[in-house]
């Protein structure tokens, strides 16, 4: 069994359509702790001892946010600035993270299409993360595919919103449950492609 860590990060969860609903799933799923770090932070006084805590005691993290210009709202930038620190997270004795794994569970108001190169964003989603992804590098952490949901604003009205929130519920369970092909989800461009193949019967850790 894994430890799943969920950090919910959305300076508007009260409007959210998509995050807060995704955020619900995470707090129902056995074995996963999921924090709501505006919730927790709202004046961005951010306790880095409790926050580096619950990073060694969790084998997955999770950054689940909205996509805010190519990136993350800023409280998960400043989340990162001064948690995951030199002699802690990387660095000659910065051990603490080493062999966890790290993925971003994303909305956007862009479609599919937009994120490759010859769309809109000329990017695909995957190459737009990776701060995080090199973040994971340094950290001596396993990255993988962005979970995303493309056209956010939209998915309610298409009736998209119930099969990622299932989506979303499975890949949650398979983590918890070592039922996850890591190397599967490394190598993919969105994790929303492979994840059935992902889920797999036994232990994968």
């Amino acid at each position: 069994m894994a430890e799943v860590l969920v950090l919910f990060t959305h300076p508007r969860p009260d409007r959210s359509e998509v995050n807060r609903p995704l955020y619900e799933i995470a707090r129902n799923v056995e074995g996963v702790t999921a924090v709501d770090l505006y919730g927790e932070y709202p004046d961005f006084d951010i306790n880095i001892d409790r926050e580096q805590g619950r990073l060694m005691a969790h084998d997955v993290i999770i950054f689940q946010h909205p996509l805010y210009w190519y990136s993350a709202p800023a409280l998960l930038k400043e989340w990162q600035d001064l948690v995951l620190e030199h002699g802690f997270a990387y660095g000659l004795h910065g051990t603490a993270l080493q062999g966890k794994v790290l993925l971003n569970a994303v909305s956007t108001g862009a479609r599919p299409a937009d994120y490759s190169q010859t769309g809109v964003n000329r990017a695909e989603l995957r190459s737009l993360l990776a701060p995080f992804e090199k973040t994971a590098d340094l950290c001596d952490m396993r990255y993988l595919a962005p979970f995303a949901l493309f056209g956010a604003g939209r998915a309610l009205e298409e009736d998209r919103l119930q099969e990622h929130r299932k989506a979303y519920d499975d890949l949650l369970k398979a983590l918890v449950a070592d039922r996850f092909d890591l190397d599967k989800a490394a190598a993919a461009a969105v994790l929303n492609d492979v994840l059935d193949a992902c889920i797999t019967s036994g232990e994968t850790h």
